[in-house]
């Protein structure tokens, strides 16, 4: 069942029955959320919430070397976190797709109430 909210002024589906997973499943969904454990891993994915990235722009806006960035980025893409798209000599990462750009923006929204004056 799906409902959908008005909040922050834009539509969101809701959803009140997550879909069963397998045990298969699962094993990967703990896993994918290992993955996102990382503080290095999320401050990337966070980086490319707003648009694709290089490599090195990623690597200078936070502060890490361009092979720490190379080796983060091959493990989300091989958890379908963020994809890659060549352009000439480079390769741009993106986020995969709606679900993990939501989940990332809720998250950062959450934590960012905790700050807020009630």
């Amino acid at each position: 069942m799906q409902f959908f909210s008005r909040r922050d002024g834009r539509a969101r589906r809701i959803m009140t029955q997550p879909p069963e997973l397998s045990q298969q499943e699962t094993v990967i969904l703990a896993e994918t959320f290992r993955l996102l454990g990382d503080p290095t891993r999320l401050r990337i994915l966070l980086h490319c919430l707003s648009g694709a990235r290089a490599v090195g722009e990623i690597a200078g806006a936070l502060d890490l070397s361009q092979s720490l960035v190379s080796h983060h980025l091959r493990l989300l893409r091989g958890a379908r976190l963020v994809r890659g798209e060549r352009r000439a000599q480079q390769v741009f990462y993106m986020l995969a797709d709606d679900h993990v750009s939501t989940m990332l923006a809720d998250m950062a929204s959450h934590i960012a109430e905790e700050r807020s004056p009630s």
